[in-house]
């Protein structure tokens, strides 16, 4: 069968895989205290190919509910533009692509990138059917790549990097819980367990907003000077609560009108409050 670009496109998740390598970019930023573009490439090479394998093999056991779902109906296996085993060797040569990348930056790299693999198809994938607690699991791979950026730059593992990881990691319920309401029938079609009270109801409408208080929390952390060398000027923590309120608006309209286009409106939100958090964090260094 014939590859294309929208396949590779597709199977990768592309935008989601550059979104997950501006994170570790960013994390990369905010450790440097030069520019090294070798380690730049590297890692852009190495972050991208580990997302892109994991969306593969993802896509490669769940190709039969993809196939029950209108949103994920047009991907390379239901479509059956692709073979099961193209897709598993697509997802086998990223992997080892991106683990030799992150390995030749350090080697603590390369493990936490094998881990975040290794969680998300082995761990996150099945339990999408059977737990909403997945996106427990589902958080921890997801909120990796920031942190990956300042381990692949300092070769350590410190409370910097804790913090960073930390705060991705509560970012993601809220994010997860809004994209998964706005795809809960879509989702009940193929059997997946995404929302915690397993409805579109105000029992995780209320979650979502108390996930989201917290997410504002942990990222006004760097202020208390308590992280490392990881700092946050009262100017840019003023700016980063700024953003911060919007999307506590969004999570409280999700609260109060429990719709698709709350649910909707709340994910981008998300979006433009971490992309705002990790490009404030960086300039506010410099």
């Amino acid at each position: 069968m014939k590859f294309t670009l929208t396949d590779f496109f597709q199977l990768t998740k592309i935008r989601l895989a550059l979104s997950v390598v501006f994170s570790s970019l960013a994390g990369y930023f905010l450790a440097a205290d030069n520019i090294d573009v070798k380690l730049i490439l590297l890692l852009f090479i190495g972050g991208f190919s580990m997302v892109g394998a994991s969306n593969a093999f993802n896509q490669l056991i769940e190709k039969d509910k993809d196939a029950l779902m209108e949103r994920t109906l047009g991907r390379p296996l239901p479509s059956k533009r692709m073979t099961s085993f193209q897709v598993l060797s697509f997802g086998l040569v990223l992997s080892l692509i991106g683990i030799a990348t992150l390995y030749m930056i350090n080697i603590k790299t390369a493990l936490v990138g094998a881990i975040s693999i290794c969680l998300y198809v082995f761990i996150y994938t099945p339990l999408k059917s059977i737990t909403p607690l997945s996106v427990f699991f589902g958080a921890i791979p997801g909120a990796i790549p920031y942190m990956l950026g300042w381990v692949a730059y300092t070769n350590s593992f410190g409370i910097e990097a804790g913090m960073l990881f930390l705060f991705q990691f509560f970012w993601q319920f809220p994010h997860f819980w809004a994209l998964a309401w706005m795809f809960d029938e879509d989702y009940k079609k193929a059997g997946f367990k995404m929302l915690p009270s397993g409805k579109t109801d105000k029992s995780t409408a209320f979650q979502v907003v108390f996930y989201s208080v917290w997410t504002i929390v942990i990222s006004l952390l760097p202020m208390t000077q308590y992280t490392g060398i990881l700092n946050l000027s009262n100017y840019g923590g003023f700016i980063v609560l700024i953003c911060g309120m919007g999307m506590i608006f969004f999570a409280l309209r999700l609260m109060r009108k429990k719709t698709k286009n709350s649910a909707k409106d709340l994910m981008y939100s998300s979006i433009f409050y971490l992309t705002s958090v990790q490009i404030i964090y960086v300039l506010d260094k410099i």
